[in-house]
C-alpha cells in the first residue's frame, strides 16, 4: 500500500472550523476526494461566518450566519467543542481534550485570535469582538445605548463605531498611533477617512494610549478618563498557533504557520491555510499573512487540489481581497502595496466616491476603492495581467481602468 493511499484511509482531519476549516472539507468533497474528513470545531455552535458579526448579527438584523453546508449529506464528519491542545506528528495524532485523535493528512486552520489590552482580563463592560458569542453579549449592551469607547481605529474599530452610531450610541474611538488605519494604509489615504469619523458623530482621539480600563471609564496615558459604559477591543489579531510549538510546525516572528507556495508546512502531510497561515507571493516576491474572508475562501482550493494529487500540484498566489462597510461607505481593497513605487488618486477624497491606484513599475500592484465597484473589479484583473498602464489615464477618473493600458 502506498503511503498516499494510507494517508487517504487515515483520512483528512481539519484543525478549526471557520471558513478556512469548513472550505478546505468541501473543497476536498467537490473535487473528489473520497476518504474519510473529519473536521474539529473549538467552538460549541454551528459553523459560521465572521464579517456578519460587526454588523448585521451585531445589530440584531441577521439571527443566523451559519454556513449553509450539509455537512451529513457530504459525509463531513464535524465535533463541535473539541480543542486542539497538541500535535504528535511522529504517530500522526492530535491531542483533544476528548482524547487523541488520529489523522492521515492534517490541515491548520485555526484562525486568529484577537489581541487583548493587559490588565483588562476579567474588567466588567471591557469586550472583544471575535465570535459569534462575543456579538451577542455585545448586542443587549448596544440596545442599552451606553456611552462606548472603542480602543484601536482599525477595520474592526470602524465597523463596531459605525454599528454603535446606528443604534444612537455615543461614541469614541481611541487609536494610539497618530492616524487610523495607520498599520494598513499611508496616510495620503487614510487622512479622508478620518473624516468621517466626525460625520458620523464619533469622537476620534488619536496617538493616545491607554493606560488603563477600570469598570465604567478608560484612562488615556496623557491622563485623560473617558467615561465608558461598554469598552470594544479591536487592536489587531495574531494567528492562533500558540498551542504548535514545539510540534516541528515553522512558525513566523509573527506567529504564523510558514507554508510553502503550495501551502505545505515544514512537517510532511501538514498543511495550513487562511489566517493561521503564511505564504510566498510570487506575484508580490515578499511573504504574505492575510487576515481576510477571501483569503479563507480561496486557500483551501489549493490545498484540496494538492492533497488529492499527492504531489505539488497548485500553486498559491492570489491577489488579496477584502471590503469593509463603515459609516455608510463601502470600502474595498485588492492587492498588496507594500513595493509599490507610486500613487494616484482617482476622484477626489472629500466625495462619495473615489480609488487609490498603487503602481511599480509601470503596473498596477494594489487599488482601493470607495463606492467604485467597477475599480475594484477591472483593477483586480489589471493586477493579474501585470500589463503597463498609462498614469494620465488611471489618474482620470472618467476613464475606466480596464481601458487605461498604456
Amino acid at each position: 500500500m502506498s503511503e498516499q493511499t494510507e494517508q487517504n484511509q487515515r483520512g483528512v482531519v481539519i484543525v478549526g472550523a471557520g471558513m478556512a476549516g469548513v472550505q478546505t472539507a468541501v473543497a476536498l468533497r467537490e473535487q473528489g476526494f473520497t476518504g474519510p474528513v473529519t473536521l474539529l470545531g473549538a467552538e460549541p455552535h454551528q459553523p459560521y461566518d465572521r464579517p456578519p458579526l460587526s454588523k448585521a448579527v451585531l445589530l440584531g438584523k441577521a439571527e443566523d450566519s451559519a454556513f449553509d453546508v450539509d455537512f451529513e449529506g457530504l459525509d463531513i464528519d464535524l465535533r463541535l467543542g473539541v480543542e486542539v491542545t497538541g500535535l504528535r506528528a511522529a504517530v500522526h495524532e492530535l491531542d483533544t481534550g476528548a482524547g487523541p485523535v488520529p489523522y492521515g493528512i492534517l490541515v491548520l486552520a485555526t484562525g486568529a485570535q484577537p489581541l487583548t489590552l493587559p490588565g483588562t482580563e476579567g474588567v466588567p463592560g471591557v469586550h472583544l469582538l471575535r465570535t459569534l458569542d462575543d456579538a451577542a453579549r455585545l448586542r443587549p449592551v448596544l440596545a442599552a445605548s451606553p456611552r462606548a469607547v472603542v480602543v484601536g481605529a482599525g477595520w474592526i474599530g470602524a465597523e463596531f463605531a459605525t454599528a454603535a452610531r446606528e443604534v444612537g450610541c455615543e461614541v469614541t474611538v481611541v487609536e494610539a498611533a497618530d492616524r487610523v488605519l495607520a498599520g494598513a494604509l499611508p496616510a495620503e489615504v487614510t487622512e479622508p477617512m478620518a473624516r468621517w469619523y466626525r460625520e458620523a458623530g464619533a469622537e476620534l482621539i488619536t496617538g493616545a494610549k491607554v493606560a488603563g480600563i477600570e469598570e465604567g471609564r478608560v484612562l488615556l496615558a496623557d491622563g485623560r478618563i473617558l467615561p465608558a459604559g461598554a469598552v470594544v477591543v479591536g487592536i489587531g489579531a495574531r494567528p492562533a498557533t500558540g498551542w504548535l510549538a514545539g510540534t516541528g510546525v515553522d512558525l513566523g516572528p509573527d506567529g504564523s504557520v510558514t507554508a510553502d507556495a503550495y501551502l505545505r508546512t515544514s512537517l510532511p502531510g501538514v498543511y495550513a491555510v487562511g489566517d493561521c497561515a503564511s505564504f510566498p507571493s510570487g506575484r508580490y516576491g515578499t511573504r504574505l499573512l492575510v487576515h481576510h474572508w477571501d483569503n479563507a475562501l480561496q486557500g483551501p482550493k489549493a490545498v484540496a487540489a494538492n492533497i488529492l494529487a499527492g504531489e505539488p500540484a497548485q500553486v498559491y498566489d492570489p491577489v488579496p481581497y477584502f471590503w469593509s462597510e463603515q459609516f455608510g461607505r463601502f470600502v474595498q481593497y485588492a492587492g498588496h502595496h507594500g513595493g509599490a513605487d507610486s500613487l494616484l488618486l482617482r476622484g477626489d477624497p472629500a466625495g462619495p466616491a473615489w480609488s487609490v491606484c498603487w503602481l511599480r513599475d509601470g503596473a498596477l500592484v494594489a487599488v482601493l476603492a470607495v463606492g467604485r465597484p467597477r475599480d475594484l473589479a477591472q483593477g483586480r484583473r489589471l493586477i493579474e495581467a501585470a500589463v503597463p498602464l498609462d498614469p494620465a489615464k488611471v489618474s482620470d477618473p472618467g476613464t475606466p481602468l480596464k481601458s487605461a493600458t498604456a
